[in-house]
C-alpha cells in the first residue's frame, strides 16, 4: 500500500454515519464545558477543540486557581481529564449512550472537584435532544473513529502550513464541536455588515459575533445527511460580486446551496500528491475572496512559512 494511501484513508460517511453523530455530541458535550468556564474570545476562539497526537483536545480550562483538561484518546480510546494538581480520570470511549456518556463525565469532573452546568441542548443540530435524555445515539466504530482521526491529522498539519501564509488576522486551526469540521480563517481587516442568523441551533447574537468582520474561511468537514460524503470546503463573508464565478482547480465546484466551493476528500486522496491538490484549493478559493473582495492582497500575505526559517522581511 502507497504512503499516500496509508496517510489518506477512505472515510465513507454511510459506513460510519451513527458513530459520527454519536461522536459529535460527545465532542459538544465537552465542548460547551470548556465554554461554561472559559473567558470569551473574539469569534468563539475559546470554544474549539484541537488535533493532538492522541485525538482531539480542549487545551487548558481555567477552574478556581487551577487548569484542567479534557482529550479523546483516539489511539487508546478513552477520554482523559487531567486536572493540574495531578488527578487524572479515565472513561472508556466504547458503544454508550449520549446520556450515559454525559453521566459519566460530570461525574468524573465531580470526583476531581470540578463542578460546572453547561446547556444540554445540542447545537447546531435539528430536532436536539438534552444530553441526559439522549439515549438514541449510542454507536462508538473505534476502526472508524481511529480513521477520521487520521484524516484530522493530515488536514490539521496542511491548514497550518497553509496559516503561515498570511500577515494579517487569522485564526487557529481549530475543530468546532458545533458543525464538527476543522477550519481555519483569513479576516481582511474590514468590518462586515451585521450576518442575518438562523443557524439552526445557534444563538444569533453568536452568529454575529462569529462573522462581525469580512473573512475567507476553508475547512474539512466528514460529511452529514445534508452532504453525505467528506469534503474541503471555502466561503466568503459578506460573498463579495463574482466570487463563485472564480477559477478553482477542476475536481472542486461551487454548490449554490451551501454557498460554498467544494473539494471531495476522494479527489484529494487519490490525486497523486494529496498536499499539494488541498493547498491548491485552498490557496485558488482565498484567492476567489481576496480578489472578488478587493482585499489588500499585498499588505497582509506573505510566502508559506519554512521550519526554522526566520520570515524575510
Amino acid at each position: 500500500m502507497s504512503e499516500n494511501a496509508l496517510a489518506w484513508p477512505p472515510l465513507p460517511y454511510a459506513a460510519w454515519r451513527a458513530t459520527a453523530l454519536t461522536l459529535q455530541l460527545w465532542t459538544q458535550i465537552v465542548g460547551k464545558i470548556r465554554l461554561a468556564l472559559t473567558p470569551w474570545v473574539n469569534h468563539s476562539w475559546q470554544v474549539p477543540l484541537y488535533v493532538t497526537a492522541r485525538g482531539l483536545t480542549t487545551s487548558p480550562i481555567p477552574f478556581k486557581t487551577e487548569i484542567f483538561d479534557v482529550e479523546f484518546d483516539f489511539n487508546s480510546h478513552r477520554l482523559v481529564v487531567h486536572g493540574s494538581g495531578g488527578a487524572e480520570k479515565t472513561i472508556p470511549l466504547e458503544p454508550q449512550a449520549v446520556a450515559v456518556f454525559y453521566g459519566r463525565l460530570m461525574d468524573a469532573l465531580r470526583q476531581i472537584g470540578i463542578s460546572v452546568r453547561i446547556d444540554e441542548h445540542p447545537s447546531e443540530m435539528l430536532n436536539p435532544v438534552r444530553f441526559s435524555e439522549d439515549y438514541t445515539h449510542a454507536s462508538y466504530d473505534a476502526t472508524a473513529t481511529h480513521t477520521f482521526w487520521q484524516v484530522l491529522v493530515q488536514v490539521d498539519r496542511i491548514f497550518k502550513r497553509f496559516r503561515s501564509g498570511f500577515l494579517g488576522k487569522v485564526s487557529p486551526v481549530h475543530f468546532f464541536w458545533g458543525s464538527f469540521d476543522l477550519a481555519v480563517t483569513r479576516f481582511s481587516g474590514r468590518r462586515a455588515p451585521p450576518h442575518p442568523g438562523g443557524v439552526p441551533g445557534l444563538p444569533d447574537g453568536v452568529a454575529r459575533e462569529a462573522y462581525s468582520h469580512e473573512v475567507s474561511s476553508a475547512g474539512f468537514w466528514p460529511g452529514s445527511d445534508l452532504l453525505p460524503q467528506p469534503v474541503f470546503y471555502s466561503y466568503a463573508y459578506p460573498e463579495p460580486a463574482g466570487f463563485r464565478n472564480q477559477q478553482v482547480p477542476p475536481d472542486a465546484y461551487f454548490d449554490a446551496r451551501l454557498g460554498e466551493f467544494i473539494l471531495p476528500y476522494e479527489a484529494v486522496r487519490a490525486s497523486a500528491d494529496p498536499e499539494a491538490a488541498l493547498l491548491e484549493f485552498l490557496t485558488a478559493t482565498y484567492t476567489a475572496a481576496a480578489d472578488s473582495g478587493h482585499w489588500e492582497r499585498q499588505a497582509l500575505e506573505c510566502p508559506l512559512g519554512v521550519p526554522g526559517r526566520v520570515r524575510s522581511i
